[in-house]
């Protein structure tokens, strides 16, 4: 943002590898990405070259499906020697320092407390983003565990709102009460016991504006709200957290970039003493493995070079991605962590948390 350029800036190196623990979701928004691999149950007994993202049964999409090359079905990982092993490999061969739980829905797996407990046995921080669907009934046990914060995904503030972005079968502003009420009660619950919350909400353009200090307005007090740029951002979205940031009265206070990922995000400070992050997306690209990539040509990388992620392909291995739109990019664990993408990743890390903090010195404050 304009307003932003000569705030002091602290760089953070990424450290994170998300895990996809689950591929149910009890929401269908129109609009998931699903962590690039296909909703199993949907695509269940089919060929690779026959997995669909369109809505089946489920009436879930996976929207990168159609061109980002993925081969697998997810498989629900399990609380085991095998995931603590998994972790563990990881961590030994790209510093990792938190692991951080996607979906489908976390919150629905039903050992998420003792996968919560594997990684911090292993060393990491923990956290998730979740709708809120469930939270209420696991986060004492998850934050008995050690879970540290959980991210909500926020995508309506009235019934209306939800039901509008869900597929027919779960339009119904009846359940998108029951799941608004969840939610509620999922801040609440993360706030009694002691885990950091924030609500994560996107903001496409300015009809959105509304929406967005409805949240706010309503869970800012307990959670720290995040605005996120659209993917397909056209300058629309970027429009619309200003006009969100002007008519609160926030005042810009430092800019946080991860080095070695695409994240990057304004802190704001309100009138009331709260924080307002808005975040957006960094044009970078892994070295090699970005190279020559056509979406890149075509100008349709959406997400960048976000960070490393891990999954569990049914009845096969863990596997290692860092593209959600290219997930032909993928490599079992084995191979990654002796693979060149692996030593691509680390070295990325290193040399651009060294560059951008020379860049930003001596207004950066590096860790």
């Amino acid at each position: 943002m304009t307003e932003t350029n000569e705030l002091p800036v602290t760089v953070v190196q990424d450290r994170t590898l998300r895990v996809k623990i689950i591929d149910a979701c009890g929401l269908a928004c129109t609009f998931c990405h699903n962590e690039g691999t296909p909703v199993t149950t949907d695509n269940l007994g089919r060929e690779a070259a026959r997995f669909t993202g369109t809505p089946g049964r489920s009436g879930r999409v996976s929207i990168y499906l159609a061109t980002n090359g993925a081969r697998f079905l997810p498989e629900r990982i399990k609380a085991d020697t095998d995931f603590a092993l998994a972790l563990a490999a990881v961590r030994g061969s790209l510093p990792t320092s938190e692991v951080h739980f996607t979906g489908g829905e976390p919150t629905l797996h039903p050992e998420l407390p003792e996968l919560v407990r594997i990684a911090r046995r292993v060393g990491m921080t923990v956290g998730l983003t979740s709708n809120g669907e469930n939270g209420a009934a696991v986060l004492p046990d998850c934050a008995a565990a050690g879970l540290d914060r959980i991210n909500l995904s926020v995508f309506g503030t009235t019934p209306e709102e939800l039901a509008a972005v869900q597929a027919p079968r779960l339009a119904s502003p009846t359940l998108a009460t029951r799941k608004l009420d969840a939610l509620a009660a999922t801040i609440d619950t993360a706030s009694r016991h002691g885990v950091k919350v924030s609500a994560n909400i996107v903001i496409p353009d300015h009809d959105h504006v509304a929406r967005v200090l409805r949240v706010i307005e309503e869970h800012g007090r307990a959670v720290t709200v995040r605005m996120l740029v659209n993917l397909e951002d056209d300058g629309t979205s970027l429009a619309a957290m200003r006009e969100v940031v002007g008519r609160l009265g926030a005042v810009p206070v430092r800019r946080v970039v991860t080095a070695g990922a695409s994240d990057q995000r304004i802190r704001y400070r309100l009138p009331d003493g709260r924080t307002l992050y808005a975040k957006s997306i960094r044009p970078v690209r892994l070295p090699d493995a970005c190279a020559g990539c056509r979406f890149d040509e075509e100008g349709n990388c959406q997400e960048g070079y976000y960070g490393v992620r891990m999954y569990r392909a049914r009845n096969g291995p863990f596997m290692v991605g860092v593209c959600i739109q290219r997930m032909d990019l993928c490599l079992s664990l084995g191979e990654f962590v002796m693979s060149r993408r692996c030593a691509e990743v680390r070295d990325f890390r290193v040399e651009e948390t060294a560059r951008l903090t020379a860049l930003y010195a001596p207004a950066s404050l590096a860790r």
